[in-house]
């Protein structure tokens, strides 16, 4: 086991709340307040090393001794993580992770889907991406938007009013195997007040999570027009019932960014307060048991 500094400083050193390396959660010397933990960017993602580092922190914890009490506490954050980490790392960026939202859910990665070098094709994630595009228009059909069901249904295919990809851009994060299974969220980029009103086309993140490593396998950037088939042509403007669709999910996903974060800051607090109780108190001894 590391000593005491050996691991306070490791922690310092790699575990930044935000990927870009600003406003670390991790104090070496006091309790995580909320003031610390908000986000100075609502558009910074979290580290995707942060779940599996929070877990080691509090499995340091249990390995050093802890009280009754402690260890109660200890595993209930362990159990928070394992039942919302899917929220804790999509929800925190915007992502819509409900049921009636979720693209594609613990849909199976196969030993096919592999290339010579025994890892995901990198054509693959351009197809769960497409496959969840389409579970997304028909999810909001099916539940939420039902009064128009019809339309956003249609918009599947080339009778009418339709979606077409324009351009769509794959960032690649490690090197996915099977077997693995994946679970997709898509979010809507930019803000659409500001402009889709007026124009024909929308844009899409894609977050591909793999369930082995419980973290983003790649990220998809869609760019989609809205065709009007019958007139072989782009749409004029945004369809009212898409762009109040729109609006709505906006402000969902805001609001959904908004609480995942605070889930998060709650977490840091918890485990924090673990820490200076256990093995970064000032008198810490380490309980190596009996012989």
């Amino acid at each position: 086991m590391l000593s005491k500094l050996a691991f306070r400083a490791q922690l310092s050193a790699s575990i930044p709340l935000y990927s870009n390396g600003t406003r670390r959660l991790f104090s070496a010397t006091s309790p995580t307040t909320f003031s610390q933990t908000l986000p100075d960017s609502a558009s910074t993602p979290i580290n995707p090393r942060w779940l599996t580092m929070t877990k080691r922190r509090v499995g340091k914890c249990m390995m050093f001794g802890m009280k009754p009490a402690q260890i109660d506490e200890g595993g209930k954050i362990l159990q928070q993580l394992a039942k919302e980490w899917r929220e804790l790392v999509a929800g925190s960026e915007g992502f819509l992770t409900d049921k009636k939202r979720r693209s594609l859910f613990r849909h199976n990665v196969v030993w096919g889907e592999q290339g010579m070098l025994r890892h995901v094709n990198n054509v693959t994630y351009v197809r769960y991406a497409e496959t969840a595009r389409v579970n997304w228009t028909r999810n909001i059909g099916n539940y939420i938007d039902t009064a128009n069901k019809k339309e956003w249904i249609n918009m599947l295919g080339n009778t009418g009013i339709g979606l077409i990809l324009k351009s769509i851009k794959v960032d690649y994060k490690f090197p996915m195997e099977s077997p693995d299974k994946i679970t997709v969220y898509q979010r809507l980029i930019p803000d659409p007040s500001g402009h889709l009103s007026s124009q024909s086309a929308f844009r899409l993140e894609v977050m591909i999570l793999s369930e082995a490593h419980q973290r983003p396998a790649a990220r998809c950037f869609e760019d989609i027009v809205i065709y009007d088939y019958k007139k072989n042509r782009k749409t004029v403007n945004t369809p009212p019932f898409v762009m109040e669709q729109f609006e709505a999910m906006w402000k969902q996903q805001e609001q959904e960014k908004e609480n995942w974060r605070h889930r998060i800051a709650e977490i840091e607090t918890r485990v924090r307060n673990l820490e200076l109780k256990s093995w970064d108190r000032a008198d810490a001894v380490e309980d190596n048991g009996s012989a």
